[in-house]
């Protein structure tokens, strides 16, 4: 009785076993059967194709609106050439560092510096192709009777004089074998390498229209001198010393354009101008006061200075030349 219950159990095992093999191995080829899911795809089907529809009649409204659109022209600020004359000094090389350094934060700057010297020396040449900006090096010498002596205050006789109307003739002649000839867009500024520039002066100039003017500070034994503005327009000038000369102004207060410069190809600075007049023997030709153009505010803020290096005193290194124990002349300061 025993044995046949034995013999029963295992029976119904084998088939549950049998039966359950058969049900794993249908579901195992079922895995491998193609599904036909159309039903659940259709639904998204619809959505892609209504999306692709949109993104191509947006293309075409993109292309219809190019197609239509004027082509414009791209936005260039006029560049600023700025005439530098220089001459050797000891202080020569750490004044045109300063103001080269200054200059690389200004975009489209041309510098144009003018040696007052018979030949460009080493020290401008290596200094200018190292200052990493768009320049141009001329030389031209003082003549003998109106060059400053040792010992002689800056005020006796005009500076700089032969070096800008040398600037001013390269522009003429360089300006003029460009496209665009005398209509080219640009401002010319006279910087002296012994000032103060602010970035912002610059940006200031540069939409000049025929002649820009501004305050100057430190400068004819005053804090400041600058256009006295009312309604707009220049109706005085604010200094110390013969208000009544035509423009009474620094060199560093004004700028012009470079339309007005290569329209007037005869204007120029004159070396025989009496003491203070040597701006206005340049300016008389180009512009009036009523033309004058005020910035920096309406001219009441200073973001130039006219300030110089003090002369660097020399009788330690003197005394030691005496004896012979100078500092190294292959030492370029």
């Amino acid at each position: 009785m025993a044995t046949r219950m034995k013999l029963k159990l295992k029976t119904v095992f084998v088939l549950y076993f049998m039966v359950s093999l058969l049900g794993l191995v249908y579901a195992l080829m079922q895995l491998g059967q193609r599904c036909d899911c159309s039903e659940h795809d259709l639904p998204k089907d619809r959505t892609i194709s209504r999306l692709r529809g949109e993104l191509h009649r947006l293309q075409e409204q993109m292309r219809n609106s190019e197609a239509t659109k004027k082509p414009q022209k791209p936005i260039t600020n006029p560049t600023i050439f700025v005439i530098t004359p220089t001459y050797a000094r000891l202080v020569q090389k750490a004044e045109l560092t300063r103001l080269s350094q200054t200059f690389l934060h200004v975009p489209q700057l041309h510098w144009i510096v003018v040696e007052d010297s018979p030949h460009k020396t080493p020290l401008v040449s290596d200094l200018l192709v190292k200052s990493g900006l768009t320049y141009t090096h001329l030389h031209m010498p003082t003549a003998k009777d109106r060059k400053l002596q040792e010992n002689d205050p800056s005020w006796l006789k005009p500076r700089g004089v032969e070096q800008r109307n040398e600037g001013l003739r390269w522009l003429r002649e360089d300006r003029r074998a460009q496209p665009g000839g005398d209509n080219q867009q640009g401002v010319v500024y006279f910087a002296d390498d012994d000032n103060t520039y602010s970035l912002q002066i610059f940006e200031e100039m540069r939409s000049t229209e025929r002649v820009s003017v501004w305050p100057v500070g430190l400068v004819g034994g005053m804090k400041y001198e600058r256009p006295v503005i009312e309604g707009g327009k220049v109706v005085r000038f604010h200094t110390g010393w013969r208000p009544s000369r035509p423009f009474p102004m620094d060199m560093a207060g004004f700028a012009v354009s470079l339309k007005l410069v290569l329209a007037n190809p005869e204007s120029c600075f004159d070396g025989e101008a009496p003491m203070g007049f040597l701006e206005s023997s340049f300016l008389q030709g180009l512009v009036t006061m009523d033309e004058l153009e005020p910035k920096a505010d309406n001219c009441s803020k200073v973001l130039v200075w006219h300030t110089r290096t003090e002369k660097p005193k020399m009788k330690r290194e003197e005394a030691l030349q005496a004896q012979g124990l100078g500092s190294d002349r292959a030492v370029e300061v």
